[in-house]
């Protein structure tokens, strides 16, 4: 299966299952370096595009944080997990790669915010990357 360019609904939950979830990929996973994600998540962010496909189950157990004037994300209040990154404009929400059940299926597509990358780390392999002002400039366009 290749859930980077399929149909496929595929299904998800955070660590104590209190949200669950389907999502149609739009894109194969991209790693986020920026200072916000990597506070957010713990380390590098791994999140796959979904659209406006995701479905969620136990909706009141989210949490939202607007972190930008673009975008809010999405936590578990019972467990902490981080589940979502939203357009606030509609038309892309950004789950975590590891919040779906199997999240091998992804193929790893880019990286974005390069430029805030810390030194301590660097991922192997050809693909898009791009810095802050070329990933704020594409939402800049879609807001």
């Amino acid at each position: 299966m290749d859930a980077n360019s399929s149909e496929t609904r595929l299904s998800g939950r955070c660590l104590c299952g209190a949200v669950t979830f389907t999502a149609v990929p739009v894109h194969g996973m991209h790693a986020c370096h920026c200072e916000r994600c990597r506070r957010w998540s713990g380390g590098v962010y791994l999140g796959v595009d979904c659209g406006d496909s995701v479905e969620v189950t136990g909706a009141e157990a989210l949490t939202a944080y607007e972190s930008s004037d673009w975008a809010e994300r999405q936590f578990c209040r019972t467990c902490g997990a981080s589940l979502f990154w939203r357009l606030k404009s509609g038309g892309m929400t950004v789950v975590s790669a590891q919040a779906f059940d199997d999240p091998s299926v992804f193929a790893f597509a880019g990286e974005i915010y390069v430029d805030a990358k810390p030194d301590n780390y660097a991922f192997a392999g050809d693909r898009v990357r791009l810095t802050g002002a070329e990933v704020e400039a594409r939402f800049a366009s879609e807001t």
